[in-house]
């Protein structure tokens, strides 16, 4: 039986420190939160002594040993979790308040620039370089810590950068210069400050040794596994060390879609091969224990700063020190008890790790395997032999796991995600660890770490196929309730379904009941997300260009070329612009364009957290803006501010920026406003820029005949007569609910189109349209009937 006691304390904190690093963003004191804490903890510890000490003069008295045996259990736990919920709150309100009084917060607050000097704690990661651009550099994200400001030494606080990479130096440890601008993040974001820079980055000072060597050997080790080609050659990096640097968009689609992109994602089991390689090789040498547990610390420090220090890393790497640290006193460290104890640790450490989706992915992953695996593989080996139960045990107990924490990224379920996994399964541990050791042998052995890595092509290869075959098959994922519901929900069905699983006990009518909760609680969400949806869903056509989302009143504009999926603006709820997509078919967007931060065009950005390769966007606006593309940052979306003149590429369609000019204020008149020219049509998108700023626009951009537009601001009153004479579109879209209060679209709006020959598609009235090009006109279908908006005359 094993003993799950310090479950309890590590939860505690994990709500702790939930709480505690968002206190701001309520109103809350940090310090105040902590105080509370501290007090109630306490309060219960003196509570729990009086019932410990004092004398019971009641006719029946417990003796005071049984009242012992009775209450320590229980008073332990709850000392113990007190105790932990105050460490981390105090840990975050030290974090605050640090965040609170940097320089930064008044450059922010004026919008104006400084000139820092951040750490790098962290390799850069490329972000996806959509730019059509030759000349362009290839745009890298940045993390780190801050410790100077206009030359000035400060405290350090986290932040993160879009920068393009300067060349040689840029790594981890290296101290990167530059002037820039500046945002404020709410305090629940893991970094206190988005840096936007308007110099070049600049290193002025390398790596330290004791981290400097491992840059190399991660550049060398990427080169050389380029040379391999294919897929295969893409994953080995991130089978071995976690770069996925070379992985391509529609390989991370595929391997996210049957979820398998976990494989390279370094986790527990890695620093396990680490740390019981190195303790075997000790051993092997006859070293006396300590001297073995101190080389696999060494073995597990070194591969950490190879890998670099990500949430699930450091996780991993706290409870293999755990562990080192019981076989060092002699003592058997549970599996359980380490990963509590790990939590506890790295959530003092860092409280903001509570709200990083990595750290509880690979949190929830261990505790499936300890907690799951082995009861799974029992109960499977009732019906099959057991080496194919435990092959199924393992990552169905992993998947069961994580999946609630995956709903609240992707509201969504893969079908096949067990399936590939145990196609994946065998061929992962034999790719990690012979890229292992051909990466460490390539400076000394390069002919032989090259043959390393050619072995370790075949099974990353076998799991780039399995991950294309999982992903191309039908009916892959199942649509699911979003945010906290659909994880609650999710949560609920599996244990259910675990207990059905697992129970021997024989009451049919209690399992009666359960089958049919069970079967309730999956077919209602399913009946609300599929059911309704599906008759659209089979008249739609399978090939469209752009399609207007009925999303109320609000904006969400969907672009398609040559299988990339562009998204102008979200809408004002997450469910609403979820409906649309599902209709669609729609699971990856490719580039996210947030024209402005009002809610009825960045409300519904929940739905696509974790979803999203890159996010264009115009000026920054405070929290407003914070609270927007923080989620998004934290899914792994790339965020770009840009201006006129930035262009990109989405497929074979080509894009461009004709608004807002550089210092722009925030709100309706710096909307961002897209020019697209795809086969087929040519578009431009206007967000919600009223007549004033149109006017301005259309004296400073060549714009002149298009095909479609989509209409500013919901069809409102201020429009600009001209710019939609020289635009004289086909078709307008226009974005808006029914019965929507304002009057929109406005009868001045709809005489300035008529008077354009601009036919109209508005959506409270088709729901969802979608558009083809077709010979210079568009095919329409909507939701509420079909038809054709012909050519130009």
């Amino acid at each position: 039986m094993r003993d799950l006691r310090l479950l309890v304390p590590a939860a505690a904190a994990w709500v702790a420190a939930w709480g505690a690093v968002a206190a701001p963003d309520a109103g809350i004191a940090p310090w105040l939160f902590a105080a509370a804490c501290w007090a109630v903890a306490g309060l219960t510890t003196a509570v729990l002594a009086g019932i410990l000490l004092v004398r019971r003069r009641d006719a029946i008295e417990i003796p005071r040993q049984a009242r012992a045996r009775l209450i320590m259990p229980f008073a332990a736990t709850a000392l113990v979790s007190l105790a932990a919920c105050g460490l981390v709150s105090t840990s975050a309100a030290v974090g605050l308040d640090a965040r609170e009084r940097s320089p930064l917060q008044s450059v922010a607050a004026e919008h104006s620039t400084a000139a820092v000097v951040i750490e790098l704690t962290t390799a850069p990661r490329p972000a996806p370089a959509l730019w059509f651009d030759p000349a362009a550099d290839p745009p890298v994200r940045l993390e780190g810590r801050l410790i100077a400001v206009d030359g000035r030494t400060v405290p350090a606080v986290p932040v993160t950068a879009m920068g393009s990479a300067p060349g040689d130096g840029l790594d981890l440890g290296a101290h990167v210069a530059f002037d820039a601008r500046v945002a404020a993040l709410p305090a629940a974001e893991g970094a206190a400050f988005r840096l936007r820079p308007v110099t070049e980055l600049e290193v002025t000072a390398a790596p330290p040794p004791w981290l400097g060597w491992s840059a190399g050997l991660r550049s060398g080790f990427a080169a050389a596994a380029s040379a391999l080609g294919g897929d295969g050659g893409a994953l080995v990096p991130g089978l071995a060390i976690g770069d996925t640097g070379a992985v391509g968009a529609e390989l991370d689609a595929a391997m996210k879609s049957s979820s398998l992109s976990h494989l390279t994602a370094v986790s527990g089991a890695n620093c396990a091969i680490v740390t019981a390689a190195a303790f075997a090789l000790a051993a092997a040498l006859g070293l006396a224990r300590w001297i073995r547990v101190g080389i696999a610390l060494v073995a597990l420090i070194g591969f950490i700063v190879l890998v670099t220090p990500e949430s699930s890393v450091v996780r991993a790497g706290a409870m293999a020190v755990v562990v080192l640290a019981s076989i060092a006193s002699g003592r058997q460290g549970g599996g359980i008890a380490a990963l509590a104890l790990a939590v506890v640790a790295l959530l003092t450490f860092d409280p903001w790790f509570s709200r990083d989706y990595g750290f509880a992915l690979s949190v929830c992953a261990t505790a499936g395997l300890l907690l799951l695996a082995a009861p799974l593989t029992s109960a499977l080996a009732r019906v099959m032999p057991v080496p194919i139960a435990a092959l199924l045990g393992v990552p169905l107990a992993a998947q069961l796991a994580c999946q609630p924490v995956l709903v609240l990224l992707d509201p969504g379920l893969a079908l096949y995600g067990v399936p590939a996994n145990l196609l994946a399964a065998p061929a992962a541990p034999l790719g990690t660890v012979v890229g292992l050791v051909g990466c460490l042998l390539l400076p000394v052995l390069p002919s032989v770490g090259f043959a390393c890595l050619q072995l370790a092509w075949l099974p990353a290869s076998w799991i780039a196929l399995v991950a294309h075959g999982a992903s191309a098959m039908p009916l892959g994922r199942w649509p699911w309730l979003p945010d906290a519901p659909g994880a609650v929900l999710l949560a609920t069905c599996t244990a259910l379904a675990l207990w059905l699983a697992f129970s021997r006990r024989r009451r049919p009518r209690v399992r009666a009941s359960a089958w049919a909760a069970l079967i309730l609680a999956v077919a209602i969400p399913f009946g609300m997300l599929v059911g309704a949806p599906a008759v659209s869903f089979v008249t739609k056509p399978g090939e469209w260009d752009v399609a207007a989302c009925d999303i109320g009143q609000g904006d969400a504009v969907l672009l398609r070329s040559a299988g990339e999926t562009a998204l102008i603006d979200t809408g004002p709820e997450p469910a609403a612009l979820q409906r649309c997509l599902a209709l669609l078919g729609i699971d990856h967007i490719d580039l996210l364009v947030v024209t402005h931060w009002d809610a009825d065009h960045a409300g519904g950005v929940a739905a696509v957290v974790g979803r999203v390769g890159t996010v264009i966007h115009g000026p920054l606006d405070g929290e407003r803006s914070s609270r927007v593309l923080g989620p998004l940052t934290s899914g792994g979306a790339a965020v770009i501010e840009v201006v006129t003149g930035h262009r990109g590429a989405l497929g074979d369609a080509r894009w461009r920026v004709v608004w807002p000019k550089p210092g722009a204020i925030p709100g309706n008149d710096a909307s961002i406003v897209l020019d697209v020219d795809a086969p087929g049509y040519r578009g431009v998108f206007l967000g919600d820029l009223g007549e004033g700023a149109q006017s301005r626009m259309l004296s400073s951009a060549d714009l002149g005949v298009v095909d479609l537009v989509k209409v500013a601001h919901h069809g409102s009153a201020d429009q600009s007569e001209s710019l939609y004479d020289e635009l004289g579109a086909t078709v307008g879209l226009i974005g808006v609910g029914a019965d929507n209060g304002y009057g929109h679209p406005t009868d001045r709006l709809l005489d300035l189109l008529a008077d354009a020959g601009t036919a109209v598609v508005r959506t409270d009235r088709a729901g969802t349209a979608v558009l083809t090009a077709n010979d210079g006109g568009f095919e329409l279908w909507t939701e509420r009937g079909a038809g054709g908006v012909g050519a130009r005359p």
